[in-house]
């Protein structure tokens, strides 16, 4: 496209309907999110456990429990809305489920299956509008204007953080001062009118269709046929990896019994996608002849894609424990009494609106003035690291803290900056990476396994908190001097810097693909 045609591309009126919707969602779930766990450690829902660590615990696995769900329906909204009913329909149907929910929280906070309940339905509503919003927008750009899609998805991440902002300052307020049920009440207030700003823009919109027909070369058949494929003189490694790593998903079952359903079930899914997805990759090969080079080569493209989102699992494990263990760190220090510690979040939005503009406008000019071009995957590869980084400073203010000195909430500023400057670094540069490598047959699934990334995250959150509860592991952490939580922080501070080099070093070889979809006529 040349430069003429660039300049004279126009932004799609309905990206505002997308970005204003995006906005009033965001405070919806933000809204209800960040105050779960102050209101879990406080309600009467966790009152047949006793108050101190072991309450804090519950409501911390409450809360990775419940967005671990938030990120696995993706999976089922893409596959819908891909399949099926298009991207518009499934996000609509998917956001009156997302309203039941914040219903019902607002109406049972003193009734466990009631407030449940509407946990799930905004775990299964949020999911599943979660991998398509992106998408959705990304959809009414082209390759005539695509130069505007990162503009875009920019603005998409701030309008995310706007919302989260304003979320974060007011509900932990509402809860303190009015109670759950107008605090749990106004986000699902803000979720009505996100439904209903979407639906304005039902005229305007690039709707397309989803894939109906069976088609011969879908990535699922490609990867079929891999695995089941004989070549003359080569053995089957690939599919012997594929069946361990069923077995190995059905025998994770057993851990049902002393980890839970939710975690076992993960581990499954984790065991079978690397199974599967190794072994396919091994054989990929032996597709072609059965399926066009286009189809194979774009499932080696999603592939590689899917390695790069493993990687930065650890990221999301580190990010969403602000939500939970900063909030509970921030609970023990010293504060105005007016203040809550979970306002403390609000810093994270609030410094990613400064960041987005200032990275674009400033640093990475910089930058490539000095001759470094910083890629998507770079700026991820360093995104990693500086969660690592942040999880070292609150792991020092927890020694502190355990020393008996006193320490003001004030503190938490600096490791909310290192990580929010990771996150603008890994989330808001995954959104446009994880779209434009997806085939476009492909694009909500795939922006379905980019969300199931904080899936595993918080899987390893909750693997964390279940290895805690165990007599020998907390007696060889005492051996260490640190206390449970400081030697917890350490450890995902290790887990985080460990993932970066790995990133990193995967990333040197990854080869980036465009899958915009082509200028219209």
């Amino acid at each position: 496209m040349t430069d003429t045609a660039a300049a004279k591309a126009r932004m799609p009126r309905q990206i505002a309907n997308i970005i204003g919707n995006e906005a009033c969602e965001r405070f919806s779930f933000y809204g209800m999110r960040n105050i779960l766990v102050q209101f879990l450690i406080t309600s009467t829902l966790l009152q047949h456990i006793m108050a101190g660590q072991e309450r804090e615990l519950a409501a911390k696995d409450l809360m990775h429990t419940f967005m671990i769900g938030v990120y696995f329906f993706p999976l089922l909204g893409g596959y819908l809305a891909d399949r099926f009913f298009g991207k518009y329909n499934t996000i609509l149907w998917f956001s009156l489920v997302y309203c039941a929910g914040h219903a019902c929280l607002a109406l049972f906070e003193d009734n466990r299956a009631g407030f449940f309940t509407g946990l799930a339905l905004i775990a299964l509503g949020a999911g599943g509008i979660k991998p398509l919003v992106a998408s959705f927008m990304g959809d009414q750009f082209n390759q005539s204007n695509k130069h505007l899609a990162k503009i875009v998805f920019d603005a998409f991440y701030w309008i995310i953080n706007f919302g989260s902002l304003f979320a974060s300052l007011l509900m932990p307020l509402f809860l303190k001062n009015f109670g759950p049920a107008v605090a749990f009440g106004i986000p699902g207030l803000l979720m009505f009118v996100a439904t209903f700003v979407f639906w304005l823009g039902r005229k305007r919109y690039v709707m397309l269709p989803p894939a109906r027909t069976e088609d011969p070369d879908a990535f699922s058949k490609v990867i079929r046929t891999a695995l089941l494929a004989q070549a003359p003189g080569q053995g089957r490694g690939g599919l012997w990896m594929a069946v361990a790593g069923v077995v190995l998903a059905v025998a994770s079952l057993a851990l049902v019994p002393s980890l839970g359903f939710v975690i076992a079930l993960c581990v499954a899914l984790v065991v079978l996608l690397a199974g599967v997805g190794g072994g396919a990759w091994m054989q990929l090969e032996r597709a072609r002849g059965v399926h066009s080079d286009v189809a194979v080569d774009g499932a080696r493209s999603v592939l590689r894609v899917l390695v790069i989102f493993a990687l930065t699992t650890p990221f999301f494990s580190l990010f969403d424990q602000k939500a939970s263990t900063w909030v509970i760190q921030g609970n023990e220090m010293t504060k105005p009494e007016w203040f809550v510690s979970s306002q403390m979040q609000a810093l994270n939005p609030a410094l990613v609106m400064i960041l987005i503009p200032f990275n674009n406008l400033v640093l990475y000019p910089a930058l490539r003035r000095f001759g470094w071009e910083p890629t998507a995957l770079r700026r991820m590869t360093a995104g990693i690291a500086f969660s690592g980084l942040s999880w070292i400073v609150i792991g020092g203010i927890q020694v502190v803290m355990d020393g008996g000195e006193p320490m003001s909430i004030v503190w938490q500023v600096l490791p909310y900056a290192l990580l929010t400057f990771g996150e603008v670094l890994v989330s808001a540069t995954g959104l446009e990476f994880a779209y434009s490598q997806a085939p476009a047959a492909m694009k909500g699934v795939v922006m379905s396994f980019w969300n199931l990334t904080t899936t595993i995250g918080n899987l390893w959150v909750l693997l964390a908190n279940a290895a805690v509860r165990n007599d020998t592991v907390t007696g060889s952490i005492a051996g260490t001097g640190l206390s449970t939580t400081a030697f917890q922080m350490f450890f995902f501070a290790a887990f985080a810097l460990v993932a970066a080099l790995v990133f990193g070093l995967y990333a040197r070889s990854y080869r980036m693909v465009d899958n915009y979809r082509p200028a219209a006529t």
